[in-house]
């Protein structure tokens, strides 16, 4: 057969003009790649230098905020050394090394060193103003000395934060967790500001010193007095220094630039004997490998267009051997399906791959179709075989009523309401299934207790069950309640009792159960009837169906019964299924989700 579909249009052009695009899209940006990269390349080790001098510089510094020399800093410049790939000195003001990650490199040291390493001098914070930098202490906050609290006092502290944790949480919402300075003493902080927190939660406790800072603040507080007394500078009386290192007193001197310079020296003063001495570093640059530099020379272009070349030419090779490999096993499935034949179409399988497994499911959507198709004309068929009987009843007793073959008394009247009834319930039941198919079954779920449901159930049928010689019984807790439509549960177990009540012979038991398993309430019907067949039960919710083909539709129902069962159930997001033994029990089984 020829082929119809134009060349612009056809997979293998398609493929390789796709194939082409991608080439030379991947090419080009291959080529702005290496050339991005090699820039990156170069920025990023020119960055990542910056990082690792802040990240020695940082650690260095906090090594000697919380040691009194600097004996043992030999490995930490070890650890710094091999995590950088950068030669770290240390030295003492007078150039006297104290420790290197590289001996050879003490032989010159360079002319100026990279940092001063001393806790009580550190440079401010790069993001800060001009204004800010003068206000913002420049003792590394890891130096504590006298200032560390011991374990009691920890323990102290933290029990007071906890509780404002509590307090916070109680009276606004907000969540607060607790951080731990580095003398040890607890803060809290939260996600965002909370106007209620101070005066709602804060307590003197968490505010007051403990002893071991009480004594530390009042041996500053000299020092601060000392300096004061140097510099003719009026300090507040009286004189508190706070857990914060703020000077209290009187508004005039609280606060000024002076007071506060006093502060900070005195702080050195006091921290002086409990840090490191400061140190110089020298930080050099290790050998590296140089940077890799595209090559653009006339040499140098001339191999990169010949690999490309030979790149976009083996490209459109390998793209044209598979795209006719892909077309031809498609033109093979579009004239199978061309091809006249019966209904069933049947499609080749050549092929496992993806070509294959098209064909494959096309197959078994022809199958699915004309299955569909003959329980369709089955259905329609059973429709109409249900619905003719009681209207052949009705127009002949009225047929024979008008020709005055049959008197139109009461008797007459009460059979044709019957055949009406019969041929109303056909309807309503196949209108429930016909909203359920479409999904327009609407549900109106409540709370429901779910053993009285199930005793109001069991007393509709009570009657049919005493008449029929049946026993019932009801077995479910007091406290289960479920979260369902309380009409169409009815209905699910109305439709599951009448079934087993007219399937159970006289001195038979129907058995009516409840109970809770996990994430789900199951419902039980249990009858000691004639049962179901085995090979029956794949089909005992197909509709119209019935376990014997011969009984009416007077003692049989309409055969829609369970099929409504089954689909009310799954509208509640639940499941139903079947067990029996022929002559022993029958058990339907009903899950719905809690």
């Amino acid at each position: 057969m020829r082929s119809e579909i134009p060349l612009r249009n056809s997979l293998l052009s398609r493929l390789l003009v796709t194939s082409v695009l991608i080439s030379l899209v991947s090419i080009g940006a291959t080529a702005w790649l290496t050339v991005r990269g090699t820039t990156v390349a170069i920025e990023q080790e020119q960055g990542q230098a910056l990082a690792d001098d802040a990240t020695i510089q940082d650690t260095l510094e906090g090594f000697a905020a919380t040691h009194r020399n600097w004996n043992g800093v030999e490995r930490t410049v070890l650890d710094l050394s091999r995590s950088t790939g950068r030669t770290i000195i240390l030295t003492t003001r007078a150039r006297q090394v104290i420790t290197t990650s590289h001996r050879s490199a003490t032989e010159q040291l360079p002319r100026n060193e990279s940092a001063v390493i001393d806790p009580l001098h550190v440079a401010p914070s790069t993001d800060q103003g001009v204004g800010q930098a003068e206000q913002i202490s420049r003792i590394d906050p890891r130096a504590v000395g006298p200032y560390r609290l011991p374990a009691e006092e920890r323990a102290k502290l933290r029990q007071i934060a906890r509780d404002e944790v509590s307090c916070l949480y109680s009276r606004t919402g907000e969540r607060a967790h607790i951080v731990e300075e580095a003398s040890g003493r607890p803060a809290l902080r939260t996600l965002r500001a909370s106007e209620d927190f101070i005066p709602a939660c804060a307590t003197k406790l968490m505010l007051e010193p403990t002893p071991t800072e009480a004594a530390a603040l009042a041996e500053l507080a000299g020092l601060v007095r000392g300096c004061a007394e140097r510099n003719h500078v009026r300090l507040p009386e009286p004189l508190t220094v706070t857990v914060d290192f703020r000077v209290e007193g009187d508004e005039s001197a609280q606060g000024s630039a002076a007071v506060d310079d006093c502060v900070e020296e005195g702080r050195r003063e006091q921290l002086a004997a409990h840090v490191a001495p400061a140190a110089l570093l020298f930080v050099t640059s290790a050998p590296r490998t140089a940077t890799a530099v595209l090559d653009l020379s006339p040499a140098g272009t001339l191999r990169v267009l010949a690999t490309t070349g030979l790149v976009l030419a083996v490209t459109i090779t390998v793209t044209a051997v598979i795209a006719i490999r892909l077309v031809r096993p498609l033109r093979a499935l579009t004239n199978a399906a061309r091809a006249p034949g019966g209904r069933h179409l049947r499609i080749p399988v050549t092929t496992k791959d993806e070509t294959g497994h098209l064909a494959a499911a096309l197959n078994d959507l022809s199958e699915r179709r004309e299955r569909t198709d003959e329980q369709r004309r089955v259905m329609v068929s059973d429709i109409a075989h249900e619905l003719r009987t009681p209207l052949t009843n009705i127009r002949g007793w009225l047929d024979a009523a008008q020709d005055g073959l049959a008197e139109p008394d009461a008797a007459l009247l009460t059979s044709l309401q019957e055949e009406a009834g019969l041929l109303q319930h056909i309807v309503d039941d196949l209108q429930v299934l016909a909203a359920a198919d479409a999904g327009t079954l609407h549900l109106r779920p409540q709370e429901l207790d779910l053993r009285e449901l199930l005793e109001q159930t069991m007393s509709a049928h009570q009657a049919t069950a005493h008449a029929g010689g049946v026993e019932t019984a009801i077995h479910a807790p007091d406290s289960l309640s479920i979260h369902a439509d309380p009409v169409r549960l009815r209905q699910v177990l109305g439709n599951l009792l009448s079934n087993a009540i007219r399937h159970t012979p006289p001195d038979g038991r129907v058995t009516l159960s409840a109970r809770h398993v996990a994430g789900a309430v199951v419902i039980e019907v249990k009858d000691t009837g004639s049962g179901i067949r085995e090979e029956d039960l794949p089909r005992v919710f197909d509709r119209f169906w019935r376990a014997e083909q011969s009984r009416s539709r007077r003692t049989g129902g309409s055969g829609l019964g369970l099929s409504i069962v089954r689909q009310l159930v799954r509208a509640h997001g639940g499941d139903v299924s079947v067990a029996s033994r022929p002559h022993v029990e029958t058990v339907f089984l009903v899950r719905l989700p809690c």
